[in-house]
């Protein structure tokens, strides 16, 4: 099997229906098909190997991606906030290569050789001028179809790569086929080098919703877009449903009529902003997404029924699962293991392992990182509660060592988020001559809140063991997150280490 197999459905089934609206320009399901075949006769007919991105979004997402598909090659979408150097070390890396990229991006670089570069918009009119195209798309089941470049922060970027099989795999067991009515549409703000920005046009491809597009973040123009697309479908990482929120808390509209469901991921949500989100949205179905590169998006769910269970619940076992990522998709196992490598009892935490057909857990040049019985590490840590709800405690690089001790972050962020002066608190690890490393946080205080470092240990101290109680704790207005909502702890850790 191909991905353009669910360009194909979709197109046979509804030909006229809108697939993609990016600014003022829109393709129909047919459109999209005869453009991404002409792209894939271009890719094919040339001398190159990969399929490569770099640009904010647009129509010439979908094109190239399934274009890419059409004539067996790895699209390769890469991240254009890189600097110049970093993006033309890539490059250099997947030559011979076709970049469709944006005249500012490609302005900016020196390109490597064998990179034949064309600008999106030359790219996109290109394909939609070419008219029909015979190609067939070869059976790529085994044949990588995406490779997306890990963040390289603690080194060299890693070449992730996803197989045909594996994003198959997780659209034809989550998503159904043509489950979207007519007037459906979905806001994504998501980055086009991003797994979920990928995912996102594929399960919309296949279940026929008609997809918006919104290249740079703003909440202001987010729910102007939700208004005039009637948006029904939304996906957003914390900070940004964050912001939404407190857009929302100024304005005199309202909620967005057409709006029914959100679903958010990429990193952790707090408890204080779900809670007002489902207060300011009773109408909206909120769904928790956890899933990493390597698992070709998705893995678990805390789905719409569990956040209203767990919201009004008395009970603080169940109403705690707001802030978890719910439970493992049925198409995926998923383990717990402590540090001897067993499967951890249920509140316990450890390491998460995953096993299933999407998860490909594979790396350019370094093969498959999997154990013989094919379980992949994910390098987060987290614990499960007696009913299989997934509870996310940071990765396992930041686990805080401290006289031998193994301390998890997770678990003091839990503790000082539920106090009323606190809105976002980080916690990492400090050097410390004593103890080797000990406990530093940095908090973001409530409006309104008076900062006060004593009176925060002391409630740690009232809930937890000593060792765990912060030895410096600095008070910020933000703390720094990528674009995908992820915590940068590394970030953290240098400023206090300057301060």
């Amino acid at each position: 099997m191909n991905l353009t197999m669910l360009l194909e459905m979709a197109a046979d089934a509804f030909p006229e229906r809108i697939a993609v609206t990016a600014g003022s320009e829109s393709l129909t399901y047919a459109q999209l098909l005869a453009a991404a075949r002409a792209a894939g006769a271009t890719f094919r007919a040339g001398a190159c190997e990969y399929v490569a991105l770099l640009d904010v979004g647009g129509a010439a997402v979908p094109i190239a991606i399934f274009g890419a598909a059409y004539a067996g090659k790895p699209y390769v979408p890469l991240n254009y906030r890189l600097t110049a150097p970093e993006l033309q070390e890539l490059l250099a890396r997947i030559a011979p290569a076709r970049l469709i990229g944006g005249a500012d991006h490609l302005q900016a670089l020196t390109l490597p050789d064998a990179i034949e570069a064309v600008h999106t918009q030359d790219f996109v009119a290109s394909a939609l001028a070419a008219g029909p195209t015979a190609i067939e798309a070869p059976d790529s089941d085994d044949a990588v179809a995406v490779q997306l470049f890990t963040s390289g922060t603690t080194g060299k970027p890693k070449a992730a790569l996803l197989r045909h099989e594996n994003m198959l795999s997780y659209i034809l067991g989550t998503v159904e086929f043509g489950g979207a009515g007519v007037d459906d549409a979905m806001l994504v703000t998501v980055p086009p080098y991003h797994i979920a920005g990928i995912s996102a046009v594929l399960s919309s491809t296949y279940a026929a919703r008609r997809l918006v597009l919104l290249p740079n973040f703003d909440a202001a123009l987010w729910l102007r877009l939700c208004r005039e697309h009637a948006i029904s479908n939304a996906f957003l990482v914390p900070t940004m449903l964050s912001r939404i929120i407190e857009q929302l808390e100024t304005e005199a509209q309202g909620a967005p009529p057409a709006l029914r469901a959100i679903a958010y991921g990429g990193g952790k949500m707090p408890q204080a902003v779900i809670e007002r989100a489902m207060a300011l949205l009773p109408d909206v179905d909120f769904t928790n997404a956890y899933g990493l590169t390597e698992t070709s998006s998705t893995i678990a769910l805390l789905g719409p029924e569990d956040h209203r269970l767990a919201a009004a619940s008395l009970d603080p076992s169940i109403r705690q699962r707001l802030i978890s990522v719910g439970r493992p998709l049925d198409t995926i196992e998923l383990q717990v293991r402590d540090a001897e490598g067993r499967v951890a009892a249920p509140g316990a935490a450890g390491d998460i392992y995953v096993r299933g057909a999407q998860v490909a857990g594979e790396y350019r040049g370094l093969g498959r990182i999997v154990d013989d019985e094919g379980w992949f590490p994910t390098r987060d840590r987290g614990w499960l509660d007696a009913d299989g709800y997934l509870f996310l405690d940071g990765r396992a690089d930041d686990i805080i060592v401290r006289g031998g001790e193994n301390i998890s972050p997770g678990e003091i962020e839990a503790v000082l988020s539920e106090h009323p002066d606190v809105a976002e608190v980080a916690v990492v690890a400090m050097p410390s001559e004593q103890w080797g490393e000990t406990v530093a946080a940095a908090v973001v205080p409530a409006p309104g809140a008076r900062a006060d470092g004593a009176a925060l240990q002391a409630w740690v101290r009232e809930r937890l063991r000593s060792s765990r109680v912060p030895e410096h704790i600095v008070f910020r207005s933000e703390l720094p997150y990528n674009d995908m909502g992820k915590l940068l702890r590394r970030v953290i850790r240098a400023q206090l280490q300057e301060s």
